[in-house]
């Protein structure tokens, strides 16, 4: 008899642990599935509404910083990378995304390490991209190549 009640507090006990990992299973499915739906076309979408507000940023040359808040380089580059929003306003649109709150573009430009530097041309083709660290003087001398004064 003692056997039977310790079997049947074992399956209360489980079911206490196997349901709320289930209910969690079941969430971080619909949260996956809602990330990879989107298309890369309503991603692209998305981010040039946020980053061509006015109607002055569409044929402009871009830089794309793909990196996340939390990584060494991607801390130094901060910095660097708002200073030349700033210098470059109006000549160049210099985006910096954090895949933390972000992770479509990630997928999209197929990011294998970060940071990541996209160099666009006034077109949207890609130019030329960089992975790590890139310094001010150096993101400087590839936006002048790309055509940016």
């Amino acid at each position: 008899m003692a056997e039977k009640g310790t079997r049947k507090q074992n399956m209360k006990n489980l079911a206490r642990i196997l349901i709320p990992l289930l209910v969690l299973a079941a969430a971080s499915a619909v949260v996956l599935t809602r990330n990879f739906s989107s298309s890369p076309q309503q991603i692209q979408r998305t981010e040039n509404k946020e980053s061509q507000n006015d109607s002055s940023n569409q044929s402009l040359p871009r830089l794309v910083d793909l990196g996340r808040g939390t990584c060494k380089a991607c801390k130094m580059m901060l910095p660097i990378l708002q200073e030349l929003q700033e210098e470059y306003k109006g000549r160049a649109n210099i985006q910096i995304v954090d895949i933390r709150y972000k992770p479509e573009p990630a997928r999209v430009y197929n990011i294998r390490l970060i940071p990541t530097q996209i160099f666009f041309d006034a077109t949207g083709k890609e130019i030329y991209r960089h992975e790590g660290f890139m310094d001010k003087a150096s993101i400087k001398q590839k936006l002048q190549e790309i055509g940016v004064k």
